[in-house]
């Protein structure tokens, strides 16, 4: 068994959809469980949705979930033939899901209606993907990701409740396999014991694909992108870029910790776990060779350049020339956790401590 991810560019319209459906047909005859992003930019979208409805804007976050629903009603009515009747009532069943709540006046916290909101956008793609996939005399299901994996309420960064998760694949999802060669599910979301819809952080579709590789187990984990492979730079700022073939998995961790647009960082952890092997190939041209991620420590492995933007610098520094010891270290730490911000690159000197920081200022100025 596989597991694939498909991310936002990849689904983006009718005809990358299409691609889609002839990359998962090049697998026939394997067991695919695939994990699906949220179409394009639909995930923006749904975030100034989720603003003016917070701001009080009611008729405006109505207005704007119309160009959602449009956008996706457009967008099946291309692919849905035989089935389009119960393809279209699967998403009105999602669109209403969230025309209730708008109606409502906000009385949470602005996270949990991010959460419940922004969910929408991968049950939407993914449902499209699998009715025309069904269409296409494939031999898919389609399951509610938010049946499977169950978190904790920390919204828009849940934690995954891995007990419980396992549980649920192994009774859910692995008896689907009997029947169908092919299960969609979506990526980024998950929900409470409560049935409270969450999200696993920005970019968590990885994440998702990862917890169910390891759960399943998969014999490996496949991220389709709009690139031939990962790259030893931004291509777009340095022009001797090359493309990386092999890595490790602890290589990739610290790109992604540094700021690569490469792998979600939580992503590795449950793939390395079970030494499940991680391979980024392009959605463009499957028959390019991509990049392999796995335990194997590669050779001749090119320099690495990652540009974090948007960084501040800061220096704390002790009056009496006694800062670099434990305790003053230890109390700095208690003070990161308490204002939820880490440093990206520290340093110590005699006196002294230097860290980098992403410029959250209002976080800065909790610091300073």
């Amino acid at each position: 068994m596989k597991v694939f991810k498909f991310g936002g560019a990849s689904i983006n319209g009718v005809e990358r959809i299409k691609n889609v459906a002839s990359i998962i047909k090049d697998h026939t005859g394997e067991k695919l469980l695939i994990v699906i992003s949220a179409m394009g930019k639909t995930t923006n979208g749904l975030e100034t949705v989720v603003n003016a409805f917070f701001e009080g804007r009611q008729e405006d976050a109505l207005q704007l979930f119309e160009q959602v629903k449009d956008n996706h009603l457009k967008t099946l009515k291309y692919l849905a033939t035989v089935h389009w009747q119960k393809a279209e009532n699967q998403l009105k069943d999602f669109f209403t899901e969230i025309e209730w709540l708008l109606h409502d006046k906000p009385v949470r916290a602005y996270d949990y209606y991010y959460d419940q909101v922004v969910c929408c956008g991968e049950l939407l793609s993914s449902s499209i993907l699998a009715n025309y996939l069904q269409e296409e005399k494939i031999n898919a299901a389609w399951i509610d990701v938010r049946d499977i994996i169950r978190t904790d309420n920390n919204f828009r960064d849940a934690g995954v409740d891995w007990a419980f998760t396992e549980k649920s694949v192994r009774e859910n999802v692995v008896p689907l396999f009997e029947q169908h060669d092919v299960v969609i599910t979506q990526g980024f979301i998950g929900a409470t014991d409560e049935n409270e819809s969450t999200t696993l952080g920005r970019e968590g579709s990885d994440y998702s694909a990862a917890i169910f590789a390891n759960l399943l187990p998969a014999e490996s984990v496949t991220i389709w992108k709009d690139v031939e492979a990962v790259m030893s730079a931004d291509p777009k700022a340095f022009k001797d870029a090359v493309n990386i073939y092999e890595l490790n998995y602890t290589e990739v961790i610290e790109m992604a910790y540094y700021g690569a647009q490469v792998i979600h960082p939580k992503t590795i952890k449950p793939l390395q776990n079970k030494n499940i092997p991680l391979l980024v190939k392009s959605f463009i041209d499957p028959s390019l060779r991509g990049t392999v991620i796995s335990n194997r420590i590669p050779k001749n492995l090119p320099p690495v350049i990652v540009v974090k933007d948007r960084q501040v610098l800061m220096q704390f520094k002790s009056k009496d020339f006694s800062f670099v010891e434990d305790k003053p270290i230890e109390a700095l730490q208690h003070l990161y956790e308490a204002v939820k911000i880490k440093p990206n690159l520290s340093q110590n000197t005699a006196i002294s401590l230097l860290c980098c920081f992403d410029d959250h200022m209002e976080k800065i100025d909790a610091l300073a």
